[in-house]
């Protein structure tokens, strides 16, 4: 993740949020007392906050390791057998 100052976060704010929208990227903005912030898109943060969501029950985390080792195993079902 690259690293820049407070200043220059303020100096380049609009530069730095366009930035971090067209690269996927996430910046972190130092602060000279070490409570540092971190600038991310909404789309970004928004999947971080998805990602918790299914995380927090061991069931959901069960099911998708399990999905997972399915998906690895080969064992998948393409939709249109589905449909067939």
């Amino acid at each position: 993740m690259r690293a820049i100052t407070y200043s220059q976060a303020r100096q380049h704010l609009a530069d730095q949020m366009q930035t971090v929208v067209d690269n996927h990227e996430s910046v972190l903005i130092t602060r000279t007392n070490g409570d540092n912030c971190v600038l991310m898109s909404e789309a970004l943060f928004n999947s971080l906050e998805e990602t918790a969501y299914l995380l927090r029950s061991p069931a959901n985390v069960k099911h998708l390791l399990d999905s997972i080792k399915e998906l690895q195993q080969g064992r998948t079902v393409v939709f249109k057998e589905l449909e067939d």
